[in-house]
């Protein structure tokens, strides 16, 4: 595409991958894998929870979401990521880079919102047990699931909001994807409100997910040592190290993906591994954990693979 031509208020240029002519075919074909891999695990874990009635509960209707927003993030970047490589081309539509700003963004306010929720589920299903039936009824669990979308989108709703509202005069995002702070950086004028909005998001997210983890857990394992019952003391502890997992991978990457922009010294490349590792690995890797880990779903999945086998 000829440079001259391109309306910077139009166009925007992503920064590449730096890689030789000779290795776009491995980037290419590492790209459309991952993202076939990503598919193909969350939309099975999907249409394991759909199709089996056992699995119709509070606990699995809130991992439903997982692979959904899983699926919203992988996809924010490796559409535009392959399409990309595909073209050989590092320019994109500013509405395009925004839209996928603003999607990547809504992965990952709503994998801390999703994983808080799975927390608070599984606090009363051992902490309470008794009441669990009652409390966490079908009209419950799809309050809590409309408030962790509302809160999601509203959020990043407004960050964007912020951000739409300023002049732009730079075109070079200094990524391999669109995020917020690589358009804020686009910007000529006074990004102080929008800098303390995204502080206050980060922040107050981060304190909100690890308060709830951290109280949840605490009340759990004391509920596990008080319990004279091994076979629930065990089931009880599995899941909650699944979770734990789940979360701990997502808050690592997500944390060295915040750092990373605040490290000026920091390679370029490493700043952009780090950046779309978090949008690769958590989507990869929670319906696997989710599918070995889960006794139920791993019955389910055993069941059908038995099935496709020996039909």
């Amino acid at each position: 595409m000829d440079t001259s031509s391109l309306n910077t208020s139009s166009f925007l240029s992503l920064q590449g991958l730096g890689l030789p002519p000779q290795g776009m075919y491995a980037a290419f074909l590492f790209a459309t894998l991952s993202y076939l891999v990503i598919l193909f695990c969350n939309l099975f874990l999907m249409a394991t929870i759909i199709m089996n009635k056992s699995l119709h509960q509070p606990m699995y209707f809130l991992l439903f979401n997982l692979p959904i927003n899983d699926l919203i993030g992988s996809s924010a970047l490796f559409l535009q990521l392959i399409k990309e490589i595909l073209l050989d081309s590092r320019y994109i539509e500013a509405s395009s880079c925004i839209a996928q700003a603003f999607f990547i963004h809504v992965y990952g306010v709503g994998s801390v919102l999703i994983l808080s929720a799975m927390a608070y589920d599984r606090y009363i299903a051992i902490c309470n047990p008794l009441k669990y039936s009652t409390i966490m009824t079908n009209s419950h669990i799809a309050k809590i699931i409309t408030l962790v979308w509302l809160v999601d989108l509203l959020l990043i709703g407004v960050l964007f909001f912020l951000l739409l509202r300023l002049p732009r005069c730079r075109s070079l995002i200094s990524q391999t994807y669109c995020d917020n702070p690589s358009l804020v950086a686009l910007v000529c004028a006074d990004t102080t409100i929008n800098n303390i909005y995204g502080l206050f998001i980060t922040a107050s997210i981060q304190v909100f997910a690890v308060g709830m983890i951290l109280y949840t857990y605490l009340q759990i394992l004391l509920a596990c040592f008080k319990s004279k019952r091994s076979d629930t003391k065990s089931k009880a502890l599995q899941t909650c190290a699944t979770h734990l997992t789940v979360f701990l991978i997502l808050e690592c990457l997500g944390l060295f993906t915040i750092i990373s922009y605040r490290i000026k010294q920091l390679s370029p490349h490493l700043r952009r591994m780090i950046g779309v590792s978090t949008l690769i690995f958590p989507p990869t890797l929670n319906p696997i954990i989710y599918g070995l880990k889960t006794k139920d779903i791993r019955q389910r999945i055993n069941m059908a693979i038995r099935k496709t086998v020996n039909p």
